[in-house]
Parts: C-alpha cells; sequence; structure tokens
C-alpha cells in the first residue's frame, strides 16, 4: 500500500512525539516507584506492567492520530524520539519534577500545620486548665 508523502511525514512527527511522550511517562513512573529497587521480583513486574500500559498509550495516541500502520519504521521513529528525549530533556524534566513534588509537599506541610495547629492548642489548653 503506497502511503501519501504528507501522511508519511506526519507518520513519522507523530512516532517522534510518541517516543517522547513515552519517555516522558518513564521519568514519571521512575519518579513514583523511586530510584531504590526495594525488590527484583516487583519492580520487574511494575517494569512490565508500565511497558503493556505505554504500548497501549502510545498505540492510542497514534490510532487517534489516524496513523496506526505498523512498520519496523514506526519502531524506529519512536526508538528516535526516546532516545532525543533522553539525551536531551530527561534530566531537566526529572529537576523539574523534583522541584514541582518540593514545593507541592511544602505547600501540604504548611496547609497541615495551619489546620492542626490550632487543634492542637485548643488541647493543649484544655488539658492544662485541669492541672
Amino acid at each position: 500500500m503506497i502511503i501519501p508523502i504528507n501522511t508519511q511525514i506526519n507518520l513519522i512527527f507523530y512516532s517522534i512525539v510518541a517516543g517522547i511522550l513515552t519517555g516522558i511517562l518513564f521519568d514519571i513512573y521512575r519518579i513514583i516507584r523511586g530510584f531504590e529497587n526495594p525488590d527484583v521480583i516487583i519492580t520487574f513486574i511494575e517494569d512490565i506492567l508500565f511497558w503493556i500500559f505505554s504500548g497501549i498509550l502510545v498505540f492510542i495516541f497514534l490510532l487517534y492520530n489516524g496513523y496506526a500502520y505498523i512498520g519496523f519504521y514506526l519502531y524506529l521513529y519512536i526508538t528516535i524520539g526516546l532516545y532525543s528525549y533522553f539525551r536531551l530533556l530527561s534530566k531537566q524534566f526529572l529537576k523539574f519534577q523534583f522541584k514541582v513534588i518540593k514545593i507541592i509537599s511544602k505547600f501540604f506541610r504548611i496547609v497541615k500545620n495551619l489546620l492542626v495547629y490550632p487543634i492542637q492548642l485548643m488541647i493543649y489548653n484544655i488539658f492544662n486548665k485541669n492541672k
């Protein structure tokens, strides 16, 4: 089947974007999983589930864009997208994720302290009045 040139260019573009998105998902997965390996079997199962989920998402992404042609070149362009993401953007994205997590955790810690401190103060005053 002959594919028109504009469709081929779109297929290349969307395959590279799918590889980049897979790299972003993998970095998010690494943050969630943690960098320590608690157990080899659990890590293996988590990795298998991630790659199944990632494969389904890539297929849906390419199917949504109308280019669900499966060929060797598709895997090649997804690999190029993954490689370019890991070489160019992964470190910056991980730093950004750590900063976002730090800001969110600081926000929740402040909110928790603002909510818990008045309750602790009331409990302290109640129990000290009895003495």
